[in-house]
């Protein structure tokens, strides 16, 4: 997740993809670890590629776990999610590999709660939220 604290209020890059029946789903970017990359450099990279947007680590938000089916078998995917600060780039889904990002948006942080459809990940924003103000997350 990647926040731009330049911008007031501040906001979070989001990325709108197509679920498998052709709706519009808005989410945080994310991906998978390409050779050794560690957690943090496979945040760094996945944002950049789906948002157009480089940052820096500046604290883990914590880990979404789910399992989703496809046709022929069940996926269990774990996802590490990191608070990152624009440091530069700009908004565009151009450089996704996969072409699986259709839109980018900066979105306030107030604004999350009604642009990201899934709740689990509305919890990692209220995470980087509390991280920012510097008070404890709820992440239950």
């Amino acid at each position: 997740m990647v926040v731009d604290r330049a911008q007031q209020p501040a906001a979070v890059a989001v990325i709108a993809r197509r679920n498998r029946a052709g709706r519009v789903e808005w989410c945080l970017p994310k991906g998978h670890v390409e050779g050794a990359e560690t957690l943090e450099q496979t945040a760094v990279r996945e944002v950049a590629e789906e948002t157009g947007i480089r940052g820096r680590v500046l604290a883990p938000l914590g880990t979404i776990d789910y399992w989703f089916s496809v046709p022929d078998k069940r996926i269990h995917k774990v996802v590490h999610h990191y608070l990152l600060e624009a440091v530069g780039g700009r908004l565009t889904v151009e450089d996704d590999p996969d072409a699986e990002a259709i839109d980018v948006a900066w979105v306030p942080f107030a604004q999350l709660d009604q642009r990201l459809t899934f709740p689990n990940e509305r919890r990692i924003a209220d995470a980087a939220a509390a991280h920012l103000l510097g008070r404890p997350a709820d992440l239950a």
